[in-house]
């Protein structure tokens, strides 16, 4: 036996699904798990719009964790159907799934319309991640993690706070042990299925939310135009913002391109972060009233149009 195929028979390698009802934190707690940025974080409800893949290496083991959009009960547009969508088919391609609850919210309605159906589909042994922890009473924490546990579909629970990544050791050792045998999926190096541009993208319009979530609907997208590779090793990044009215684009574009200016710089640092070079930015604001009733976009994000 070669030690290429030695290696190959003691590698491991579990598809882990991520779901939750939106603002659980999903996203916080992927990033955590894998230890760097692989997928947008904003309060804003429904930020991820597609199934993003995170790896972890746990040291033979890879762990690849599929960030799903937050699933609620009543999707009334499109996009809603598609990432509601999208979310149980990565329940689909796993081989566990986890259930991160916010503890301060509790048992909410989409919360219990998740747990409803994974009952109606015959799911056991959900992993039951109880985030947040930081910010409830225990007495509060052990109550919830009781009733939760009479719903019959849970295995292991963990209590976590993804922001402060407590916890989140014990849960990788778990999921480490416990996954099958087989051939990695993605290459040692490789933290993200995303491809750069779309995350750049994602990265853009994280700041968006950030910046303008008490002013601006979640209905809005970000699309790298182009990306050019300079000689002195930087990159150039064109992208556009699109949203659905001209108010939206003067609420983007600020008082005298104020906001596009920081939106610009806020996305300009953490891409340079990302990519540990220098990157050239430009940004571009363009009304698409009807955007998210064109194909182009969903095949772009990976999701079903025709759901």
């Amino acid at each position: 036996m070669t030690g290429l195929q030695e290696q190959q028979e003691q590698q491991r390698c579990s598809f882990v699904a991520v779901l939750g009802a939106p603002n659980a934190g999903k996203s916080t707690l992927v990033n955590a798990l894998v230890g760097t940025k692989v997928t947008i974080v904003s309060h804003k409800v429904q930020t991820t719009r597609t199934r993003v893949r995170g790896v972890c290496m746990r040291g033979k083991t890879q762990i690849v964790f599929i960030d799903t959009p937050g699933i609620f009960r009543t999707a009334k547009r499109r996009l809603e159907r598609a990432m509601i969508s999208a979310a149980w088919g990565g329940l689909a391609d796993a081989d566990h799934a986890m259930l991160v609850v916010d503890v301060q919210r509790g048992v909410s309605d989409d919360t219990q319309a998740i747990i409803d159906r994974m009952k109606e589909e015959g799911q056991r042994d959900i992993i039951l991640v109880l985030n947040k922890v930081d910010l409830v009473e225990r007495s509060t924490l052990l109550a919830l993690a009781a009733s939760l546990n009479e719903e019959g579909i849970f295995g292991e629970v963990f209590m976590i706070s993804a922001l402060k990544e407590d916890g989140i050791g014990a849960l990788l050792d778990y999921l480490g042990s416990n996954a099958p045998a087989g051939p990695w999926m993605f290459p040692e190096d490789e933290v993200s299925d995303l491809p750069q541009r779309l995350l750049a993208a994602e990265l853009t319009r994280e700041k968006v939310f950030l910046l303008l979530h008490q002013e601006l609907p979640y209905s809005i997208a970000v699309h790298t135009d182009s990306w050019e590779e300079r000689t002195d090793g930087s990159v150039k990044i064109q992208q556009t913002i699109v949203v659905m009215r001209d108010s939206q684009r003067m609420i983007v574009l600020g008082k005298g391109g104020a906001k596009i200016r920081s939106i610009g710089a806020a996305a300009r640092e953490e891409l340079e972060n990302l990519l540990e070079r220098r990157v050239h930015l430009f940004l571009h604001v363009s009304v698409q009233e009807n955007w998210t009733d064109d194909r182009g976009h969903y095949g772009e994000w990976g999701l079903d149009f025709d759901v």
